[in-house]
Protein backbone atom coordinates (compact mmCIF):
# COMPACT_ATOMS: atom_id res chain seq x y z
CA UNK A 1 0.00 0.00 0.00
CA UNK A 2 1.49 3.22 -0.53
CA UNK A 3 2.16 5.85 2.06
CA UNK A 4 0.30 8.69 2.55
CA UNK A 5 1.84 11.95 1.86
CA UNK A 6 3.10 13.89 4.95
CA UNK A 7 4.36 17.43 5.57
CA UNK A 8 7.91 18.43 3.56
CA UNK A 9 7.72 15.34 1.70
CA UNK A 10 7.25 14.49 -1.96
CA UNK A 11 3.62 13.30 -2.79
CA UNK A 12 5.03 11.08 -5.91
CA UNK A 13 6.63 7.86 -4.77
CA UNK A 14 10.39 7.36 -3.85
CA UNK A 15 12.70 6.35 -6.87
CA UNK A 16 13.03 2.99 -8.40
CA UNK A 17 9.18 1.95 -7.61
CA UNK A 18 6.30 1.82 -9.30
CA UNK A 19 3.30 3.32 -8.83
CA UNK A 20 0.37 0.72 -7.23
CA UNK A 21 -3.05 1.41 -9.11
CA UNK A 22 -6.08 0.53 -7.55
CA UNK A 23 -9.67 0.94 -9.29
CA UNK A 24 -12.34 2.52 -6.67
CA UNK A 25 -13.64 -0.14 -4.78
CA UNK A 26 -11.96 -3.02 -6.64
CA UNK A 27 -10.08 -6.16 -5.61
CA UNK A 28 -6.01 -5.84 -5.39
CA UNK A 29 -4.49 -6.43 -9.36
CA UNK A 30 -2.55 -9.39 -7.16
CA UNK A 31 -5.47 -10.90 -5.97
CA UNK A 32 -6.85 -10.24 -9.32
CA UNK A 33 -3.82 -11.90 -10.78
CA UNK A 34 -4.15 -14.85 -8.35
CA UNK A 35 -8.05 -15.56 -8.74
CA UNK A 36 -7.50 -15.66 -12.84
CA UNK A 37 -4.61 -17.68 -11.94
CA UNK A 38 -6.82 -20.15 -9.76
CA UNK A 39 -9.84 -19.42 -12.21
CA UNK A 40 -7.67 -21.07 -15.32
CA UNK A 41 -6.51 -23.57 -12.84
CA UNK A 42 -10.16 -25.26 -12.16
CA UNK A 43 -11.28 -24.65 -15.49
CA UNK A 44 -8.23 -26.74 -16.48
CA UNK A 45 -8.64 -29.36 -14.08
CA UNK A 46 -12.64 -29.70 -15.31
CA UNK A 47 -11.51 -29.70 -18.78
CA UNK A 48 -8.95 -32.40 -18.17
CA UNK A 49 -11.38 -34.44 -15.57
CA UNK A 50 -14.19 -34.02 -18.68
CA UNK A 51 -11.79 -34.88 -21.25
CA UNK A 52 -10.60 -38.16 -18.72
CA UNK A 53 -14.34 -38.65 -18.39
CA UNK A 54 -15.02 -39.05 -22.12
CA UNK A 55 -11.84 -40.79 -22.87
CA UNK A 56 -12.69 -43.50 -19.94
CA UNK A 57 -16.68 -43.68 -21.86
CA UNK A 58 -15.05 -44.05 -24.82
CA UNK A 59 -12.71 -46.46 -23.69
CA UNK A 60 -16.09 -48.15 -22.20
CA UNK A 61 -18.06 -48.22 -25.42
CA UNK A 62 -15.23 -49.91 -27.04
CA UNK A 63 -15.12 -52.72 -24.80
CA UNK A 64 -18.97 -53.48 -25.27
CA UNK A 65 -19.67 -56.07 -27.79
CA UNK A 66 -22.91 -56.08 -29.13
CA UNK A 67 -25.15 -58.80 -31.12
CA UNK A 68 -27.13 -58.17 -34.27
CA UNK A 69 -31.08 -57.85 -33.34
CA UNK A 70 -31.62 -58.98 -36.84
CA UNK A 71 -31.94 -62.18 -35.33
CA UNK A 72 -34.53 -61.34 -32.96
CA UNK A 73 -38.18 -62.68 -33.78
CA UNK A 74 -40.47 -60.32 -35.57
CA UNK A 75 -43.36 -62.10 -33.74
CA UNK A 76 -43.29 -60.72 -30.05
CA UNK A 77 -44.88 -61.00 -26.88
CA UNK A 78 -46.61 -58.27 -25.68
CA UNK A 79 -44.74 -55.91 -23.02
CA UNK A 80 -45.97 -56.66 -19.76
CA UNK A 81 -48.73 -54.39 -17.91
CA UNK A 82 -48.35 -50.74 -16.77
CA UNK A 83 -48.47 -49.94 -13.08
CA UNK A 84 -50.83 -47.04 -13.59
CA UNK A 85 -48.15 -44.55 -13.61
CA UNK A 86 -46.72 -45.95 -17.11
CA UNK A 87 -44.17 -47.80 -15.63
CA UNK A 88 -43.49 -51.43 -17.05
CA UNK A 89 -41.72 -54.40 -16.33
CA UNK A 90 -38.79 -55.16 -17.21
CA UNK A 91 -36.94 -58.81 -18.33
CA UNK A 92 -33.39 -59.46 -18.66
CA UNK A 93 -32.48 -62.39 -20.02
CA UNK A 94 -28.45 -63.07 -18.68
CA UNK A 95 -26.42 -65.89 -20.05
CA UNK A 96 -23.37 -67.25 -19.09
CA UNK A 97 -21.29 -68.31 -22.09
CA UNK A 98 -18.57 -71.07 -22.22
CA UNK A 99 -16.92 -69.97 -24.96
CA UNK A 100 -12.81 -70.60 -25.02
CA UNK A 101 -12.17 -67.79 -27.35
CA UNK A 102 -10.58 -64.92 -26.54
CA UNK A 103 -8.46 -66.07 -23.88
CA UNK A 104 -11.28 -67.79 -21.72
CA UNK A 105 -9.64 -71.38 -22.75
CA UNK A 106 -6.65 -70.15 -19.90
CA UNK A 107 -9.98 -69.97 -17.32
CA UNK A 108 -12.06 -72.71 -18.71
CA UNK A 109 -9.78 -75.23 -20.31
CA UNK A 110 -11.37 -77.79 -22.76
CA UNK A 111 -11.04 -77.53 -26.59
CA UNK A 112 -11.70 -74.37 -28.59
CA UNK A 113 -15.76 -74.31 -30.24
CA UNK A 114 -19.03 -72.99 -30.10
CA UNK A 115 -20.06 -71.64 -27.48
CA UNK A 116 -22.90 -72.76 -24.64
CA UNK A 117 -25.04 -70.84 -22.44
CA UNK A 118 -24.32 -72.85 -19.44
CA UNK A 119 -26.19 -70.91 -16.89
CA UNK A 120 -29.10 -68.85 -17.78
CA UNK A 121 -31.54 -66.79 -15.54
CA UNK A 122 -34.15 -64.68 -16.43
CA UNK A 123 -34.54 -61.49 -14.40
CA UNK A 124 -38.24 -60.27 -14.32
CA UNK A 125 -37.99 -56.49 -12.51
CA UNK A 126 -41.64 -55.40 -11.42
CA UNK A 127 -43.14 -52.33 -12.77
CA UNK A 128 -42.18 -50.65 -9.33
CA UNK A 129 -38.81 -51.37 -9.89
CA UNK A 130 -38.84 -51.90 -6.48
CA UNK A 131 -38.82 -56.14 -6.39
CA UNK A 132 -37.33 -58.38 -9.04
CA UNK A 133 -37.57 -62.49 -9.39
CA UNK A 134 -35.01 -64.40 -10.68
CA UNK A 135 -35.38 -67.46 -12.49
CA UNK A 136 -32.63 -70.18 -13.24
CA UNK A 137 -33.50 -72.07 -16.31
CA UNK A 138 -31.49 -75.56 -15.95
CA UNK A 139 -29.58 -75.70 -19.23
CA UNK A 140 -30.93 -79.50 -20.00
CA UNK A 141 -34.13 -78.67 -19.90
CA UNK A 142 -36.35 -80.23 -23.04
CA UNK A 143 -37.94 -77.16 -24.96
CA UNK A 144 -38.85 -76.21 -28.59
CA UNK A 145 -36.79 -73.83 -30.00
CA UNK A 146 -38.05 -71.47 -32.49
CA UNK A 147 -36.81 -70.37 -35.78
CA UNK A 148 -33.26 -68.80 -35.49
CA UNK A 149 -30.62 -66.48 -37.66
CA UNK A 150 -28.03 -68.51 -38.91
CA UNK A 151 -24.87 -66.56 -39.77
CA UNK A 152 -25.70 -67.57 -43.45
CA UNK A 153 -28.24 -65.48 -43.42
CA UNK A 154 -31.50 -68.38 -43.51
CA UNK A 155 -33.53 -69.53 -40.47
CA UNK A 156 -33.60 -72.33 -39.17
CA UNK A 157 -36.83 -74.63 -39.32
CA UNK A 158 -38.46 -74.99 -35.44
CA UNK A 159 -36.72 -77.70 -33.01
CA UNK A 160 -38.92 -80.21 -30.63
CA UNK A 161 -37.76 -81.32 -27.49
CA UNK A 162 -34.34 -80.32 -27.50
CA UNK A 163 -32.02 -79.18 -24.60
CA UNK A 164 -32.54 -75.60 -23.74
CA UNK A 165 -28.46 -74.86 -23.84
CA UNK A 166 -28.60 -75.94 -27.70
CA UNK A 167 -30.52 -72.93 -28.82
CA UNK A 168 -27.30 -70.66 -27.93
CA UNK A 169 -25.18 -72.73 -29.77
CA UNK A 170 -27.20 -73.08 -33.19
CA UNK A 171 -24.84 -71.92 -35.93
CA UNK A 172 -21.72 -72.76 -34.56
CA UNK A 173 -20.62 -69.34 -33.95
CA UNK A 174 -17.80 -68.61 -31.25
CA UNK A 175 -19.62 -65.84 -29.55
CA UNK A 176 -22.55 -67.89 -29.59
CA UNK A 177 -26.47 -67.08 -30.88
CA UNK A 178 -28.11 -65.10 -28.15
CA UNK A 179 -31.00 -64.16 -30.21
CA UNK A 180 -31.79 -67.64 -30.66
CA UNK A 181 -31.54 -68.19 -26.58
CA UNK A 182 -33.83 -65.14 -26.72
CA UNK A 183 -36.34 -66.37 -28.97
CA UNK A 184 -36.45 -69.60 -27.39
CA UNK A 185 -37.29 -67.77 -24.11
CA UNK A 186 -39.78 -65.98 -25.15
CA UNK A 187 -41.50 -68.66 -27.41
CA UNK A 188 -41.23 -70.69 -24.00
CA UNK A 189 -42.56 -68.37 -21.45
CA UNK A 190 -44.73 -65.80 -22.88
CA UNK A 191 -42.64 -63.16 -21.60
CA UNK A 192 -41.01 -60.29 -23.74
CA UNK A 193 -37.54 -59.86 -22.79
CA UNK A 194 -36.30 -56.30 -23.09
CA UNK A 195 -33.07 -56.83 -23.09
CA UNK A 196 -29.97 -59.80 -23.20
CA UNK A 197 -26.73 -59.76 -22.09
CA UNK A 198 -24.02 -62.82 -22.44
CA UNK A 199 -20.95 -62.77 -19.46
CA UNK A 200 -17.62 -65.02 -20.60
CA UNK A 201 -15.16 -66.33 -18.38
CA UNK A 202 -12.53 -63.77 -18.27
CA UNK A 203 -15.17 -61.27 -17.39
CA UNK A 204 -16.93 -63.00 -14.37
CA UNK A 205 -13.37 -63.98 -12.64
CA UNK A 206 -12.34 -60.03 -13.40
CA UNK A 207 -15.72 -58.71 -12.01
CA UNK A 208 -15.06 -60.58 -9.01
CA UNK A 209 -11.82 -59.13 -8.20
CA UNK A 210 -12.72 -55.82 -8.74
CA UNK A 211 -14.92 -56.06 -6.01
CA UNK A 212 -12.38 -57.66 -3.75
CA UNK A 213 -14.26 -60.94 -3.58
CA UNK A 214 -17.42 -63.09 -2.97
CA UNK A 215 -18.39 -64.38 0.25
CA UNK A 216 -19.37 -67.70 -0.60
CA UNK A 217 -20.16 -71.50 1.57
CA UNK A 218 -18.27 -74.20 0.01
CA UNK A 219 -20.42 -78.11 1.37
CA UNK A 220 -17.13 -80.02 0.76
CA UNK A 221 -13.33 -80.08 -0.17
CA UNK A 222 -13.51 -80.38 -3.82
CA UNK A 223 -10.14 -81.70 -5.69
CA UNK A 224 -10.55 -82.55 -9.50
CA UNK A 225 -11.44 -82.30 -12.66
CA UNK A 226 -8.86 -79.23 -12.73
CA UNK A 227 -11.00 -77.39 -9.21
CA UNK A 228 -9.32 -77.01 -5.84
CA UNK A 229 -11.63 -75.71 -3.37
CA UNK A 230 -11.86 -75.94 0.36
CA UNK A 231 -15.26 -76.83 2.61
CA UNK A 232 -16.96 -73.84 4.45
CA UNK A 233 -16.88 -70.11 4.45
CA UNK A 234 -14.73 -68.14 2.05
CA UNK A 235 -14.49 -65.06 0.04
CA UNK A 236 -13.14 -66.15 -3.38
CA UNK A 237 -12.54 -64.20 -6.40
CA UNK A 238 -10.82 -64.79 -10.11
CA UNK A 239 -10.45 -68.27 -11.07
CA UNK A 240 -11.71 -69.94 -7.83
CA UNK A 241 -14.93 -67.33 -7.67
CA UNK A 242 -15.08 -69.23 -11.33
CA UNK A 243 -14.34 -72.57 -10.38
CA UNK A 244 -16.83 -72.04 -7.54
CA UNK A 245 -19.71 -71.54 -9.56
CA UNK A 246 -18.92 -73.63 -12.82
CA UNK A 247 -17.86 -77.02 -10.55
CA UNK A 248 -20.30 -79.52 -11.08
CA UNK A 249 -18.63 -82.90 -10.63
CA UNK A 250 -17.54 -83.58 -6.90
CA UNK A 251 -18.97 -80.46 -5.20
CA UNK A 252 -22.44 -81.09 -3.54
CA UNK A 253 -24.58 -83.94 -5.21
CA UNK A 254 -22.65 -83.25 -8.68
CA UNK A 255 -25.85 -82.14 -10.62
CA UNK A 256 -26.57 -79.10 -12.73
CA UNK A 257 -29.39 -78.20 -10.05
CA UNK A 258 -27.25 -78.39 -7.22
CA UNK A 259 -24.83 -75.84 -9.54
CA UNK A 260 -27.92 -73.81 -10.08
CA UNK A 261 -28.30 -73.23 -6.17
CA UNK A 262 -24.65 -72.31 -5.64
CA UNK A 263 -24.92 -69.60 -8.45
CA UNK A 264 -28.25 -68.47 -7.11
CA UNK A 265 -26.50 -68.04 -3.89
CA UNK A 266 -23.24 -66.74 -5.39
CA UNK A 267 -24.94 -63.92 -7.56
CA UNK A 268 -26.88 -62.92 -4.36
CA UNK A 269 -23.88 -62.40 -2.45
CA UNK A 270 -21.88 -60.43 -5.36
CA UNK A 271 -25.36 -57.61 -5.17
CA UNK A 272 -24.60 -57.48 -1.77
CA UNK A 273 -21.11 -56.18 -2.23
CA UNK A 274 -22.02 -54.25 -4.69
CA UNK A 275 -24.63 -52.51 -2.49
CA UNK A 276 -22.51 -52.56 0.75
CA UNK A 277 -19.88 -50.65 -1.32
CA UNK A 278 -22.11 -48.00 -2.25
CA UNK A 279 -21.38 -47.86 -5.57
CA UNK A 280 -18.37 -46.18 -4.53
CA UNK A 281 -16.59 -44.33 -8.03
CA UNK A 282 -13.39 -46.15 -6.43
CA UNK A 283 -15.22 -49.20 -6.88
CA UNK A 284 -17.36 -49.12 -9.91
CA UNK A 285 -14.75 -47.68 -12.33
CA UNK A 286 -12.88 -50.59 -12.01
CA UNK A 287 -15.75 -52.52 -11.84
CA UNK A 288 -17.29 -51.01 -14.90
CA UNK A 289 -14.01 -51.74 -17.08
CA UNK A 290 -14.22 -55.25 -16.08
CA UNK A 291 -17.72 -55.61 -16.75
CA UNK A 292 -17.50 -53.88 -19.92
CA UNK A 293 -14.77 -56.14 -21.58
CA UNK A 294 -16.84 -59.18 -20.94
CA UNK A 295 -20.61 -58.41 -21.95
CA UNK A 296 -22.13 -59.06 -25.26
CA UNK A 297 -25.39 -57.04 -25.45
CA UNK A 298 -28.43 -56.29 -27.32
CA UNK A 299 -28.52 -53.30 -29.39
CA UNK A 300 -30.68 -51.89 -26.88
CA UNK A 301 -27.94 -52.28 -24.66
CA UNK A 302 -25.18 -50.82 -27.15
CA UNK A 303 -23.54 -48.56 -24.82
CA UNK A 304 -21.62 -47.56 -21.66
CA UNK A 305 -24.10 -45.02 -21.15
CA UNK A 306 -27.45 -46.56 -22.00
CA UNK A 307 -25.77 -49.68 -20.00
CA UNK A 308 -25.68 -47.29 -16.96
CA UNK A 309 -28.82 -45.70 -16.86
CA UNK A 310 -30.74 -49.67 -16.93
CA UNK A 311 -27.93 -50.25 -13.69
CA UNK A 312 -29.08 -47.28 -13.02
CA UNK A 313 -33.17 -48.14 -12.50
CA UNK A 314 -31.77 -51.37 -10.39
CA UNK A 315 -30.55 -49.28 -7.73
CA UNK A 316 -33.90 -49.25 -5.37
CA UNK A 317 -33.88 -52.99 -5.45
CA UNK A 318 -33.27 -54.20 -2.10
CA UNK A 319 -31.53 -57.57 -1.51
CA UNK A 320 -34.36 -58.72 0.75
CA UNK A 321 -37.16 -58.28 -2.31
CA UNK A 322 -35.70 -60.26 -4.46
CA UNK A 323 -36.38 -63.68 -4.75
CA UNK A 324 -34.37 -66.76 -6.76
CA UNK A 325 -36.23 -69.57 -8.41
CA UNK A 326 -35.48 -72.40 -10.68
CA UNK A 327 -37.94 -73.20 -12.89
CA UNK A 328 -40.37 -76.40 -11.38
CA UNK A 329 -38.11 -79.58 -12.84
CA UNK A 330 -37.84 -82.80 -12.70
CA UNK A 331 -35.51 -85.56 -14.03
CA UNK A 332 -36.33 -87.40 -17.75
CA UNK A 333 -33.76 -89.51 -18.02
CA UNK A 334 -30.65 -87.90 -18.12
CA UNK A 335 -32.53 -84.69 -19.26
CA UNK A 336 -34.65 -82.04 -17.34
CA UNK A 337 -38.18 -81.65 -17.85
CA UNK A 338 -40.26 -78.61 -17.25
CA UNK A 339 -42.86 -79.82 -14.58
CA UNK A 340 -46.43 -78.43 -15.80
CA UNK A 341 -48.40 -77.26 -15.17
CA UNK A 342 -46.63 -75.68 -12.07
CA UNK A 343 -44.02 -73.74 -14.36
CA UNK A 344 -47.32 -72.68 -16.32
CA UNK A 345 -48.12 -71.01 -13.53
CA UNK A 346 -44.81 -68.98 -12.89
CA UNK A 347 -44.80 -67.75 -15.90
CA UNK A 348 -48.54 -66.30 -15.82
CA UNK A 349 -47.43 -64.76 -12.47
CA UNK A 350 -44.68 -62.98 -14.46
CA UNK A 351 -46.90 -61.83 -16.92
CA UNK A 352 -49.07 -60.74 -15.01
CA UNK A 353 -46.70 -58.89 -12.96
CA UNK A 354 -47.36 -60.23 -9.71
CA UNK A 355 -45.49 -62.04 -6.94
CA UNK A 356 -44.76 -65.56 -6.84
CA UNK A 357 -47.94 -65.87 -4.09
CA UNK A 358 -49.82 -64.06 -6.81
CA UNK A 359 -49.96 -60.41 -5.06
CA UNK A 360 -49.32 -57.11 -6.76
CA UNK A 361 -46.06 -55.64 -5.33
CA UNK A 362 -48.01 -52.72 -4.18
CA UNK A 363 -47.57 -50.19 -6.82
CA UNK A 364 -51.45 -50.02 -7.43
CA UNK A 365 -53.37 -49.21 -4.34
CA UNK A 366 -55.53 -52.55 -3.82
CA UNK A 367 -59.28 -51.08 -2.98
CA UNK A 368 -58.99 -48.54 -6.13
CA UNK A 369 -58.26 -51.67 -8.58
CA UNK A 370 -60.82 -53.62 -7.11
CA UNK A 371 -63.22 -50.73 -7.38
CA UNK A 372 -62.49 -50.40 -10.91
CA UNK A 373 -62.57 -54.05 -11.85
CA UNK A 374 -65.99 -54.23 -10.44
CA UNK A 375 -67.49 -51.33 -12.63
CA UNK A 376 -67.33 -51.95 -16.00
CA UNK A 377 -67.53 -49.32 -18.71
CA UNK A 378 -70.97 -50.86 -19.92
CA UNK A 379 -72.13 -53.69 -17.99
CA UNK A 380 -74.58 -54.70 -21.06
CA UNK A 381 -71.85 -55.00 -23.65
CA UNK A 382 -71.71 -58.14 -24.83
CA UNK A 383 -68.53 -60.83 -24.51
CA UNK A 384 -67.96 -63.85 -25.99
CA UNK A 385 -65.81 -66.49 -23.95
CA UNK A 386 -63.70 -68.69 -26.27
CA UNK A 387 -61.47 -71.74 -25.37
CA UNK A 388 -58.55 -71.36 -26.46
CA UNK A 389 -56.90 -73.99 -24.09
CA UNK A 390 -57.27 -78.05 -23.90
CA UNK A 391 -58.96 -77.61 -20.53
CA UNK A 392 -62.36 -78.96 -20.57
CA UNK A 393 -64.67 -76.16 -19.25
CA UNK A 394 -62.30 -73.43 -18.96
CA UNK A 395 -64.76 -70.95 -20.94
CA UNK A 396 -67.49 -71.74 -18.93
CA UNK A 397 -65.05 -70.93 -15.55
CA UNK A 398 -64.92 -67.68 -17.69
CA UNK A 399 -67.98 -66.31 -17.99
CA UNK A 400 -68.55 -67.63 -14.35
CA UNK A 401 -66.27 -64.86 -13.49
CA UNK A 402 -67.57 -62.17 -15.62
CA UNK A 403 -70.66 -62.43 -14.35
CA UNK A 404 -69.44 -61.77 -10.76
CA UNK A 405 -67.99 -59.07 -11.75
CA UNK A 406 -71.35 -57.33 -13.08
CA UNK A 407 -71.32 -58.41 -17.28
CA UNK A 408 -74.95 -59.53 -18.29
CA UNK A 409 -74.54 -60.19 -21.63
CA UNK A 410 -71.98 -63.47 -21.62
CA UNK A 411 -71.99 -66.28 -23.49
CA UNK A 412 -69.47 -69.29 -23.34
CA UNK A 413 -68.22 -70.94 -26.63
CA UNK A 414 -65.78 -73.99 -27.34
CA UNK A 415 -64.59 -73.22 -30.79
CA UNK A 416 -61.58 -71.43 -30.05
CA UNK A 417 -58.04 -72.03 -31.17
CA UNK A 418 -55.09 -72.83 -29.41
CA UNK A 419 -53.41 -69.23 -27.80
CA UNK A 420 -50.91 -69.17 -25.46
CA UNK A 421 -51.71 -65.78 -23.94
CA UNK A 422 -55.21 -64.99 -23.09
CA UNK A 423 -56.22 -62.23 -26.12
CA UNK A 424 -59.44 -59.91 -26.08
CA UNK A 425 -60.73 -58.94 -29.47
CA UNK A 426 -63.14 -56.13 -29.83
CA UNK A 427 -64.61 -54.39 -32.50
CA UNK A 428 -64.96 -50.49 -33.99
CA UNK A 429 -65.44 -48.21 -30.46
CA UNK A 430 -64.90 -50.97 -27.91
CA UNK A 431 -60.92 -50.24 -27.36
CA UNK A 432 -62.28 -48.60 -23.53
CA UNK A 433 -64.46 -51.80 -22.96
CA UNK A 434 -61.65 -54.06 -23.77
CA UNK A 435 -59.31 -52.32 -21.94
CA UNK A 436 -61.74 -52.55 -18.88
CA UNK A 437 -62.45 -56.16 -19.69
CA UNK A 438 -58.45 -56.96 -19.28
CA UNK A 439 -58.41 -55.83 -15.84
CA UNK A 440 -59.83 -59.48 -15.41
CA UNK A 441 -57.48 -61.17 -17.43
CA UNK A 442 -54.17 -59.41 -16.30
CA UNK A 443 -51.62 -59.94 -18.96
CA UNK A 444 -54.03 -60.14 -21.83
CA UNK A 445 -53.03 -58.68 -25.55
CA UNK A 446 -55.65 -56.50 -26.78
CA UNK A 447 -56.98 -56.93 -31.16
CA UNK A 448 -58.70 -54.92 -33.43
CA UNK A 449 -61.36 -57.47 -34.99
CA UNK A 450 -63.14 -56.27 -38.23
CA UNK A 451 -66.06 -58.40 -37.30
CA UNK A 452 -67.15 -60.62 -34.66
CA UNK A 453 -70.55 -62.12 -32.61
CA UNK A 454 -70.20 -59.85 -30.05
CA UNK A 455 -68.09 -56.52 -29.54
CA UNK A 456 -65.64 -58.09 -27.28
CA UNK A 457 -64.25 -61.61 -27.37
CA UNK A 458 -62.01 -63.57 -24.72
CA UNK A 459 -60.23 -66.12 -25.88
CA UNK A 460 -58.87 -68.00 -22.93
CA UNK A 461 -55.13 -69.47 -23.47
CA UNK A 462 -52.92 -71.54 -21.71
CA UNK A 463 -51.90 -68.61 -19.27
CA UNK A 464 -54.98 -68.43 -17.80
CA UNK A 465 -56.16 -72.48 -17.60
CA UNK A 466 -52.64 -72.78 -15.63
CA UNK A 467 -54.16 -71.14 -12.77
CA UNK A 468 -57.67 -72.04 -13.72
CA UNK A 469 -57.97 -75.76 -14.64
CA UNK A 470 -58.66 -77.63 -11.51
CA UNK A 471 -61.62 -75.49 -11.00
CA UNK A 472 -62.84 -75.50 -14.54
CA UNK A 473 -62.46 -79.29 -14.99
CA UNK A 474 -64.51 -79.65 -11.81
CA UNK A 475 -67.28 -77.65 -12.86
CA UNK A 476 -67.22 -78.93 -16.40
CA UNK A 477 -67.40 -82.54 -15.24
CA UNK A 478 -69.36 -81.74 -12.44
CA UNK A 479 -67.84 -82.90 -9.72
CA UNK A 480 -66.59 -81.39 -6.68
CA UNK A 481 -63.15 -79.85 -5.62
CA UNK A 482 -62.15 -77.10 -3.66
CA UNK A 483 -60.93 -74.41 -5.43
CA UNK A 484 -57.75 -73.29 -6.03
CA UNK A 485 -56.55 -70.30 -3.38
CA UNK A 486 -55.36 -67.36 -5.47
CA UNK A 487 -52.61 -66.82 -3.58
CA UNK A 488 -51.62 -70.30 -3.01
CA UNK A 489 -47.84 -71.43 -4.02
CA UNK A 490 -47.52 -74.62 -6.46
CA UNK A 491 -45.01 -76.93 -4.71
CA UNK A 492 -42.95 -76.52 -7.84
CA UNK A 493 -42.14 -73.25 -7.29
CA UNK A 494 -42.22 -73.26 -3.18
CA UNK A 495 -39.71 -75.89 -3.33
CA UNK A 496 -37.25 -74.64 -5.60
CA UNK A 497 -37.10 -70.73 -4.44
CA UNK A 498 -34.73 -69.05 -2.43
CA UNK A 499 -34.88 -65.49 -0.84
CA UNK A 500 -32.38 -63.20 -1.95
CA UNK A 501 -31.47 -62.13 1.43
CA UNK A 502 -30.19 -65.93 2.74
CA UNK A 503 -27.49 -67.17 4.29
CA UNK A 504 -24.90 -68.15 1.65
CA UNK A 505 -24.77 -71.69 3.01
CA UNK A 506 -28.73 -72.10 3.52
CA UNK A 507 -30.47 -74.53 0.91
CA UNK A 508 -26.75 -75.83 -0.87
CA UNK A 509 -26.83 -79.72 -1.50
CA UNK A 510 -24.06 -81.11 0.55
Amino acid sequence: MTERPGKGRASGPPEGTSTVRREPGGAHPRRHRLAKVAGLTVAGLVLTAAGAGFAFYEHLNGNLSIFSGAGIASSRPPDGPSDGSGSRPVNLLLLGSDSRAGGNDALGGGEPGPGNSDTAILLHVYADHRHAVAVSIPRDSLVDIPPCLLPTGRWTAPQHNQMFNSAFSVGASQGGNPACSQNTVEAMTGLRVNHTVVIDFKGFATMTSAVGGVPVCVPNDVNGFGIHLKKGRQVVSGQTALDYVRARHGIGDGSDIGRMKRQQAFLAALAKKIQDKGFDLTALLPLSDAATKSLTVDPDLGTAMKLAVFVQSLRSIKLSDVSFVTAPWRYAGDRVALVHPDVDTLWTLLRQDRTLNGQNTGQIDPPTAVAAAASPTDPTVAVTVLNGSATPGLSLRGVSELKAQGYQDVVASTEGTEHAVTTIGYTTGHRADAEQLAQHFPGAALSATAEAATPLTVTLGADYAATAAPTAAAEATGSSAPSPSPTGLPSGIAQNTRPGDADPCAGLVY
